[in-house]
């Protein structure tokens, strides 16, 4: 079985332009994840995804570049299925067994992200789930480099990033105080999928076993906050 890996995230400098500078002043020295365990149902399609993340007293920032083909992405409302469109997705549990956030993202900027506390599948679901309100979704700054709907899939090479906040002000609105992260450890796991096209895909940081499901956080890796230095 596959070693789990570790990942420390870095204090912001400062705040993102939020412009998808990859390698820009900011996030040009910070160290990436690699999205790269294919589960073996996927196609032979295997884009390159990495994935950055930063924090400060405020916010978590994510930014995700995929070198990617076979586009497709068709959903542009809040908590719509992004992930049968091309999709990036950041989980992750600030506190032992006490729930965990999904934050799924298509090319287009589209937002899924709920509060899972209880994960077991049914058929309507998951066992317990909050999604976020407009309200929480709209305190969060969003860039997509893709501008639009991308509808039949795209076949030619394509390489689209997403770059995002999460507030910890809407976090601890769900899994109460968190405080500012520095020093803490969290649990989490990295992922990109595409369903909805010629080519599917299941890909993750942390392994996540044989079973294709996403949601199992006993198999989140380690989330290290670098300290205030």
């Amino acid at each position: 079985m596959s070693q789990a890996p570790e990942y420390t995230i870095q204090r912001a400098s400062a705040k993102p332009a939020f412009d998808g500078a990859w390698d820009g002043p900011l996030w040009g020295g910070v160290p990436a994840v690699s999205i790269a365990r294919f589960h073996p149902v996927s196609s032979a399609h295997r884009p390159v995804t990495h994935a950055k993340v930063l924090y400060d007293a405020a916010a978590l920032y994510a930014m995700f570049r995929v070198d990617d083909r076979y586009v497709r992405a068709t959903r542009e409302d809040l908590n719509a299925r992004v992930c049968n469109d091309a999709c990036v997705e950041f989980f992750f549990e600030p506190k032992p067994g006490a729930g965990y956030f999904n934050f799924e993202m298509n090319c287009l900027g589209t937002l899924y992200a709920s509060y899972v506390e209880d994960p077991t599948r049914t058929p309507e679901g998951l066992g317990k789930a909050t999604k976020l309100l407009n309200r929480q979704a709209g305190m969060m700054q969003v860039y997509h480099s893709v501008p639009g709907v991308i509808f039949p899939e795209r076949r030619e090479p394509l390489t689209w990033a997403v770059e995002y906040s999460i507030p910890l002000a809407v976090l601890e609105e769900f899994a109460g105080a968190i405080g500012d992260p520095a020093g803490q450890t969290w649990r989490g796991n990295f992922y990109k999928c595409a369903e909805d096209n010629s080519h599917p895909h299941w890909a993750s940081w942390a392994p996540i076993g044989e079973k294709l499901n996403f949601h199992v956080p006993e198999s989140f890796a380690l989330l290290h906050f670098a300290g205030q230095a």
